[in-house]
């Protein structure tokens, strides 16, 4: 299995529609991101396999992780290094079986127990959100903060990656939780310089 990185952009074109999921998996790579998660909610299997291929090929290249959201059967056709998961998608446990012991299986937790399950089911890391304000995704439940963040880091023993509304303005203040990393949407794909800010989040990721 490859090393999980600490930072981790996940691409997105229903938010903005001024880059392709590969131009912001370019830039991104540019900028030095450790994981590439590929997510879309809207597009057609046949061209997220497609799409997913080329990301895929970019990230060998680079030495870059490539994830990919929700969909196991997309991640194993493309040949990604592992899948993101949330509790409505397949299980953890299936998803292990279909995939192997060598690829990296990322569970989706909003809570102390759900991030305690998302172990037990036999998830690598734990994405835990929404940490601050995002609209990035229509969330029901309020910012989780990073008082709560550091419990879900202390209840664990997989890396946590923490997600919503993290940019270059609270980074540091995330990752004094303890926190493994850190995965962005909106403060990169929104950017004027996605590659440059990527830069600026990493910097301060591995100033830790």
């Amino acid at each position: 299995m490859k090393k999980l990185g600490r930072l981790c952009v996940i691409t997105d074109t229903s938010i903005q529609k001024k880059y392709t999921h590969f131009q912001i998996a370019l830039m991104a790579i540019k900028g030095g991101v450790d994981i590439l998660q590929f997510r879309d909610k809207h597009m057609g299997t046949a061209e997220m396999i497609d799409t997913a291929i080329q990301i895929r090929r970019l990230c060998n290249k680079k030495g870059v992780t490539f994830l990919v959201n929700d969909r196991v059967d997309i991640a194993l056709v493309s040949g990604a290094d592992g899948v993101h998961l949330g509790k409505d998608d397949i299980p953890i446990s299936e998803a292990r079986r279909l995939l192997g012991s060598r690829k990296i299986i990322g569970g989706t937790a909003h809570s102390v127990n759900e991030a305690v399950l998302c172990e037990k089911n036999g998830a690598d890391y734990i994405g835990f959100g929404h940490i601050y304000p995002t609209f990035s995704k229509l969330k029901p439940e309020k910012p989780k903060g990073v008082n709560y963040l550091r419990r879900v880091v202390q209840a664990v023993n997989v890396p946590v990656i923490a997600i919503g509304g993290i940019g270059v303005s609270n980074i540091e203040e995330v990752m004094k939780s303890g926190v493994h990393g850190v995965a962005v949407i909106g403060s990169v794909v929104k950017s004027k310089d996605p590659a440059n800010t990527v830069r600026d989040i990493r910097e301060k990721i591995y100033a830790f």
